[in-house]
């Protein structure tokens, strides 16, 4: 009988070990390798998007967007990818994207001809392939965003985490291209309004600071 105890507090202190060896070498979740998966397919349907939009669009300037936030997403995923294999710091870091844009934005609200879906590819202008991107980069930053809540790794979540303003630097290249070239107009209120609303808020006292 005591052998028998000894053998049960043996594999009762064993298993644990075990689980805990296993959850070190691996060093992801469950929900964390879901997360990962669908943000690494995000990552490269983005890319491959890049590539069909780059054979279509004729503006220069656009093409050298395209391919230099194509060049960036690619270090990008390799980063990624790498930490998510190893769960250790990638030999290349998380790099920060800088936009060439200047960052003056157009007001105001210009008519035009009403919009409506296009019913052919031969239809697609640049305008449309710059809102196609923007969209994307959109969607990236908030999955990036919601993926880095849930990593477990504290690599990669703050790989994911650093990723974040890339994306949103990117969505602002592209709007300040489409502001540009009057795709994306701004709408502004008008003065009386916009003050009332600016004036709405006052600074909160801090607390403990003398």
């Amino acid at each position: 009988m005591q052998n028998q105890n000894q053998n049960q507090m043996q594999s009762g202190t064993q298993m644990p070990q075990n689980m805990m060896t296993q959850g070190t070498s691996h060093n992801h979740g469950a929900h964390e390798m879901m997360d990962s998966h669908e943000l690494l397919g995000g990552i490269i349907g983005m890319m491959e998007q890049y590539q069909l939009y780059d054979q279509h669009i004729k503006d220069q300037e656009l093409k050298a967007i395209v391919q230099r936030q194509t060049s960036f997403m690619t270090q990008l995923y390799n980063t990624i990818v790498e930490c998510f294999q190893t769960g250790q710091d990638p030999q290349v870091p998380t790099q920060q994207y800088n936009m060439q844009q200047s960052n003056e934005v157009t007001y105001g609200v210009k008519a035009g001809q009403p919009k409506k879906p296009k019913q052919s590819v031969s239809e697609f202008t640049d305008e449309c392939y710059s809102s196609f991107m923007l969209g994307q980069t959109k969607s990236m930053a908030s999955a990036l965003t919601t993926a880095g809540i849930e990593m477990n790794n504290p690599v990669l979540r703050r790989i994911l985490q650093d990723s974040v303003p890339n994306m949103m630097e990117m969505s602002y290249e592209l709007f300040l291209y489409q502001n540009k070239r009057g795709y994306y107009q701004v709408p502004q209120l008008k003065d009386q309004d916009m003050n009332t609303m600016l004036q709405a808020y006052t600074k909160a006292p801090q607390q403990g600071m003398h």
